[in-house]
């Protein structure tokens, strides 16, 4: 397995805006939701996803209002046979007895973290992304009290940490990457994140749908 720190770095498409911090206040972010802008979700995807038969899942992007408001990442177990060590947001499949993705992602978000639902303000959706391993991820975002107590279930997760939104929806902060990978070319965003001396590689399939999160909030 390829190591994707080690990867090609791309020069930067365009400049794009930080969204503005007016944006990130939980009033604007609740409105947004209630009448949301003509935006455009990335087209960049993980190398590979398809459509059809893909299996479907869902994520909580947890929002912690704080006075700089942040959002809640996991470090996945390093025994996990998948994506071990991995930065994630708490989610996962959507089973049969969920009625819908925001009912699966508050699910995992108590399995995975201890996160009670109740605790839960579901702002909304976004658009499902598309994972080269055949998922099709429904972000749910919610926002969290401030005072919330995580438990993060040792089994599948190592570590839960917060990230300041401002940093990880200011485009600067974002970086292009690439390998080729068993023949076929693969990209992903990523959003290195260093705090107390310690580096968070946030990448693929999580910097995806941050980046598409940046879109509905700067559009």
């Amino acid at each position: 397995m390829f190591d994707p720190k080690l990867a090609e770095y791309l020069p930067t498409a365009e400049a794009l805006p930080a969204v503005p911090a007016q944006r990130l206040a939980v009033d604007s972010m609740r409105c947004r939701f209630v009448q949301p802008p003509r935006w455009q979700p990335e087209t960049l995807r993980e190398t590979g996803s398809l459509r059809g038969g893909a299996t479907p899942a869902a994520v909580l992007l947890a929002v912690v209002p704080r006075p700089e408001p942040t959002i809640v990442l996991t470090v996945r177990s390093a025994h996990l046979p998948v994506h071990a060590g991995q930065i994630a947001f708490p989610g996962g499949k959507i089973d049969a007895q969920d009625s819908h993705a925001v009912e699966a992602a508050l699910r995992e978000a108590h399995e995975e973290i201890g996160l009670s639902p109740s605790c839960v303000e579901v702002l909304g959706e976004l658009p499902a992304f598309f994972t080269g391993t055949g998922f099709s991820v429904t972000p749910v975002i919610g926002l969290v009290p401030t005072d919330v107590v995580f438990r993060p279930n040792p089994g599948e997760v190592e570590q839960v940490f917060e990230v300041p939104l401002a940093f990880l929806l200011d485009p600067d902060n974002h970086r292009r990457q690439q390998v080729e990978f068993q023949g076929a070319m693969r990209q992903w965003y990523a959003m290195p994140y260093v705090r107390n001396g310690q580096e968070f590689y946030i990448w693929g399939v999580t910097a995806g749908i941050l980046r598409n999160f940046y879109h509905f909030l700067v559009a």
